[in-house]
């Protein structure tokens, strides 16, 4: 692939929010995992795991459980007087938060815990950094693999959605519902189907507003 077929896949996906009822199937699952566990990571760790969800009526239960929190901590703003960022809550934020309800399949991304030989031998033993920091290493390399999946998923004519609205507000329930161990941290959904929508490119930052040169 030349540069430009490259940087075509890169600035023409989209989040999508809208699916046709067309199934994906667990072989064309297990090809985007195949190129999602070609990203980088640190130490090459590799703190990375997936959960694909195909079934349609657990789908609606992780949606119906990511309201219910909402709805809760909705109730308790308003508790405390702030009705506005309540309705904001659950108008504006909520139907983002929920947007993978009809998607075909749910991709739970994972980030496992980080372990390196550099940790074990030089970084624990000196307390280099909080535990909280090695937390944070392992979600690094898990979005870099998220970011791979999606990038082939666009290539294979699929569309995805990344999310965080379900791990904000219900990753415990989350967590017991789908069994997922205490030591695995819940990245973020990624909703996948094929597209029934095509969204237009919304505005970027211009190279120079981001970007400093050193010399």
């Amino acid at each position: 692939m030349n540069y430009e077929a490259f940087k075509h896949i890169v600035l023409d996906r989209r989040s999508v929010r809208k699916y046709t009822d067309q199934a994906v199937s667990a072989d064309e699952i297990r090809e985007l995992i195949d190129c999602a566990r070609y990203a980088p990571s640190d130490t090459n760790s590799q703190t990375w795991e997936f959960i694909a969800v195909l079934n349609k009526d657990k789908i609606k239960e992780i949606e119906a459980i990511t309201w219910e929190e909402l709805h809760k901590r909705a109730a308790a703003a308003e508790a405390n007087g702030l009705n506005k960022e309540a309705r904001l809550l659950t108008k504006s934020f909520g139907p983002y938060a929920t947007a993978f309800s009809d998607a075909p399949v749910l991709i739970i991304c994972l980030a496992t815990p980080y372990t390196s030989k550099f940790r074990e031998r030089i970084f624990d033993p000196i307390n280099l950094v909080d535990e909280a920091v090695w937390a944070e290493e392992g979600i690094k390399s898990s979005c870099l693999a998220s970011q791979n999946l999606m990038l082939a998923a666009h290539a294979r004519g699929l569309a995805t959605c990344p999310m965080t609205g379900p791990v904000l507000l219900a990753a415990d329930r989350l967590r017991e519902y789908l069994g997922i161990e205490a030591n695995r941290q819940i990245n973020m959904v990624i909703s996948l189907g094929y597209p029934s929508e095509r969204p237009g490119r919304l505005p970027r930052k211009e190279v120079d507003e981001i970007l400093t040169i050193i010399e």
